[in-house]
């Protein structure tokens, strides 16, 4: 963690964390939420592939190579609907 980081509110920095997940072309992800506890770094949420989500933990353990991870996210596969249902 840089200098001046150090001493970062944990709000500024879950922001900070958050903006870079969705800015990041490896995640763009907005729908992940990010919380801060000391050096706990909390990630909730959900994702459309495991990849996505094992992208987060490398973006992240790049930025803050120091922090425990604690990674929540869902992985929530969407595929092509199936047969319509017929109501009777």
């Amino acid at each position: 963690m840089r200098d001046a980081e150090e001493h970062e509110p944990p709000q500024y920095r879950a922001a900070r964390l958050h903006r870079v997940l969705a800015e990041d072309a490896r995640t763009a992800e907005l729908g992940v939420q990010v919380t801060v506890r000391g050096e706990d770094v909390y990630l909730t949420g959900t994702v459309s592939s495991p990849g996505r989500r094992d992208e987060l933990d490398k973006v992240l353990r790049e930025l803050e190579p120091e922090a425990k991870l604690h990674n929540d996210v869902r992985v929530v596969e969407s595929g092509e609907p199936g047969e319509p249902e017929v109501l009777r």
